[in-house]
């Protein structure tokens, strides 16, 4: 079994060493174990820190692409190198490498996709008052959405077995934290928490300027989220309130016009006609919105697909290389 660890890094020359150092060289039930560095546009020598760590792969993107397009990009990586695990940690040396061997274990132990590390964000010291709740808060809110039981949503300490790799599908260019749980979540992914222990910081996050922008860009993902998996239930509801908004003020018409007194009383019929309309065209819109989301996830199926066959052709090139240089030895 081959586990690759992939290290997504923008400026990272003064924490990385730390980094690959911590990272054991030896885990059970792991056969190999490569480094695979993604170096997001980096001004200074984070390249080549890498490679004079031994790092077994780097690939550079062209300009500062963001986190989320990083880690895809290593996904994707790992999965031509023949990763059968892989795991994500920081490149700022947050999180402990010696808390990889639990982070995999459950998939190796096939009981689990997906394992998140739990950094214990609500009694962590390294996080002050208001954002230990925004974190519990915000954990909540994911777990209600993906239907898991996910501690620490927005950690981005984990490890995703190669079927779950294959699956994920980041669209935001943020962060992938609590889409790629939420999308897990909805595609009936196993995902499990486990503690880990965290490294004191070394700078600010680099996600957002402040808390609120880091709060306004997640909101954002979360609520695009929730569209895109629960968008019947999300218009729906909010159509079928407007109708019945609509419903009541025309109630009152007819009822002051059954008595002889409707005169006066045609704004009611107008505010009621308005609402019933908003709320028809909602209605509407929310079985639009659900053959979309029918017409996403076939889509997602179809790229799975894409993806498994391209990797077996890849693996199959590479056994029959494997094979003609053997043969050409033994000659």
């Amino acid at each position: 079994m081959k586990l690759i660890i992939q290290i997504p890094c923008y400026n990272e020359e003064e924490t990385l060493p730390d980094v690959v150092a911590a990272i054991p060289r030896s885990i059970e039930g792991i056969d190999e174990i490569e480094l695979l560095v993604i170096d997001d546009g980096s001004s200074d020598k984070t390249v080549e820190i890498a490679k004079s760590c031994g790092v077994h792969h780097i690939i550079r993107n062209i300009g500062n692409k963001g986190l989320a397009r990083s880690f895809q990009a290593g996904m994707e990586a790992a999965l031509k190198k023949g990763a059968d695990i892989i795991v994500n940690t920081d490149g700022d040396n947050q999180y402990c490498g010696a808390s990889i061997p639990a982070l995999v274990q459950p998939i190796i132990e096939k009981r689990a996709d997906i394992v998140v590390g739990d950094r214990n964000p609500g009694a962590n010291p390294e996080f002050s008052l208001p954002k230990r709740f925004l974190q519990r808060f915000g954990s909540s809110v994911v777990r209600n959405l993906s239907k898991t039981t996910v501690t620490d949503a927005v950690s981005g300490f984990r490890a995703y077995s190669r079927d779950a790799a294959l699956s994920i599908n980041v669209m935001t260019s943020f962060s992938y934290t609590t889409e790629t749980l939420i999308h897990a979540g909805q595609h009936g992914l196993v995902i499990k928490s486990v503690p880990v222990e965290t490294n004191p910081s070394t700078r600010p996050s680099r996600l957002a300027g402040s808390m609120l922008g880091f709060l306004r860009k997640q909101g954002v993902t979360i609520l695009r989220s929730y569209f895109m998996y629960r968008s019947l239930n999300a218009f729906l509801m909010a159509g079928l309130i407007m109708i019945a908004i609509g419903i009541l003020p025309i109630l009152r018409f007819l009822y002051f016009y059954a008595i002889g007194e409707g005169d006066g009383k045609v704004q009611s019929l107008i505010l009621g006609s308005m609402f019933l309309l908003a709320g028809y065209i909602t209605v509407v819109i929310a079985f639009l919105s659900d053959a979309l989301a029918t017409n996403r996830r076939l889509t997602e199926s179809v790229l799975q697909r894409v993806r498994r066959i391209e990797q077996n052709q890849q693996e199959f090139r590479s056994d029959g290389q494997a094979g003609k240089r053997g043969g050409s030895g033994e000659d």
